[in-house]
């Protein structure tokens, strides 16, 4: 029983570890080309253009957390303004139930499995998409959604500072640190410098953001380059970013197989028997009279 639980442990810290590299591939893929799409601010002001630029950005780089970061850097910078801005993070939360669908398609191999996966797998997306449908018309009408954030921000001051919160990334890093590191800064200077409003264009650092490797360069505040000092296993490869972005994703979708299947096996093997039993009877238990109707809510 022990070494099955540090088995369903395991898989689950190298599935997590696969969805990292996963997103780390497709940003070596299509993380200029999101950029190039954020820095076309003009077309923004349509919701419905902004809501697939959101949902286009977010499949590029198979990261709702990229994404959104990137649209919230600009509405800082006064880039994008804050209108707009909704409609395309509403965008990026339909763009990343691509991910629930690509885990599902590891289970393809048994049409049963495949069922309930792919099941389970579209109800984010009915969720996110009823998100959307009753709040992008409602948001286009009357703005609540604007009005709301707007009213939060009032009292935060400009000197004010927030940290950063990693919950899952601080147990992820140490090995994904040691595979890949992506300048995410590159999307950013993208959208930011080879924007269409004259007030942010900058010729010189647009070419040198869309020239720039979106592997990190420059992981220190020292003058020694990254490759020197980062000891990352693609950094001493040496590869392009299509080339290392190609491995990453074949090499991430073999992991995350692996890790399901492996994960999927052991869970049914804890399932069964004696703790299936106890389970059930749990879960199936009736709270005693008069609070039998509170079970079905309790659960």
């Amino acid at each position: 029983l022990i070494l099955k639980l540090i088995t369903v442990l395991a898989s689950l810290y190298f599935f997590i570890c696969s969805l990292s590299f996963l997103s780390s591939a497709f940003q070596l893929l299509g993380g200029k080309s999101a950029g190039e799409v954020f820095a076309r601010s003009k077309i923004l002001n349509n919701p419905i253009i902004g809501l697939m630029i959101g949902v286009l950005v977010t499949v590029l780089v198979q990261s709702s957390s990229t994404s959104t970061s990137i649209i919230v850097a600009m509405v800082s910078a006064g880039i994008v303004h804050l209108r707009p801005a909704i409609s395309m993070v509403m965008g990026a939360n339909i763009g990343t139930t691509v991910t629930n669908t690509i885990v599902s398609l590891g289970q393809s191999m048994d049409r049963k499995m495949f069922r309930r996966a792919f099941a389970g797998a579209t109800v984010h997306d009915c969720f996110n998409w009823l998100c959307v449908f009753i709040f992008l018309p409602l948001e286009a009408a009357v703005h609540p959604l604007e009005r709301v954030s707007s009213a939060l921000t009032k009292g935060i001051r400009d000197d004010d500072t927030v940290s950063k919160l990693d919950f899952l990334k601080v147990i992820t890093k140490p090995l994904t640190k040691t595979i890949i590191s992506i300048e995410k800064s590159t999307i950013k200077d993208i959208a930011k410098y080879c924007t269409q409003s004259a007030q942010y264009y900058d010729a010189l650092k647009c070419g040198a953001a869309r020239n720039a490797s979106m592997m990190k360069t420059d992981c220190d505040d020292g003058d020694t380059p990254e490759f020197e000092k980062c000891g990352y296993l693609f950094a001493r490869a040496g590869l392009g970013d299509t080339t290392t972005g190609v491995i990453l994703l074949v090499l991430s979708l073999i992991l995350l197989c692996v890790c399901l299947t492996v994960l999927v096996k052991t869970l049914q093997s804890l399932l069964l028997g004696r703790m299936a039993q106890t389970l059930k009877k749990h879960i199936n238990t009736d709270l005693p009279h008069p609070f039998g109707w509170l079970t079905g809510t309790c659960l």
